[in-house]
């Protein structure tokens, strides 16, 4: 992540006006409002599901086929939001070249959740970031996937953007 100007991250610097207040830019209807879900193939959605459950806490349901869960915005921290961004297709910040995307995860103690993820077989990487919008710290699910886990700093702590 490159330097974001004083008091404001990197990710609300590059976003356009209105982004920080979740107010849709220009006039009319049909604007996105925001991620409705994140869809995946996995070769055992349930055994998936399962590890998710177990080290991350995630409410799985089972859906027909297919596993999941819903977060509510209510739950989330005050200080969390959601960002959408296409990055390089030369991009290393994903990990393995393969892997076209990689899921941010929310998390209420990144230290907890890493331990967690270690405890249940995942490699957990090294590299954590520290900024003004949180602490990242990555992990490799039992799928193989690069995911990012995000701790949004207490509201208290939190800088304006």
């Amino acid at each position: 992540m490159g330097k974001a100007k004083q008091g404001q991250s990197k990710r609300a610097q590059d976003a356009p006006p209105d982004a920080a207040s979740g107010a849709p830019s220009g006039a009319g209807r049909g604007k996105v409002l925001g991620v409705g879900g994140i869809f995946f193939r996995s070769a055992d959605p349930a055994r998936l599901g399962d590890w998710y459950a177990a080290h991350l806490g995630f409410d799985v349901e089972s859906w027909g086929d297919t596993r999941g869960t819903s977060f509510r915005p209510a739950g989330l921290p005050e200080t969390a939001f959601t960002v959408w961004s296409a990055f390089s297709a030369g991009t290393a910040y994903f990990g393995n070249s393969t892997q076209s995307y990689m899921i941010n995860l929310v998390v209420d103690d990144l230290d907890a959740a890493l331990a967690n993820v270690a405890a249940g077989g995942a490699t957990v990487l090294e590299e954590r970031e520290e900024h003004d919008f949180g602490r990242f710290g990555w992990f490799i699910d039992p799928d193989g996937h690069r995911v990012e886990l995000w701790e949004p700093p207490p509201a208290d702590q939190a800088q304006s953007t």
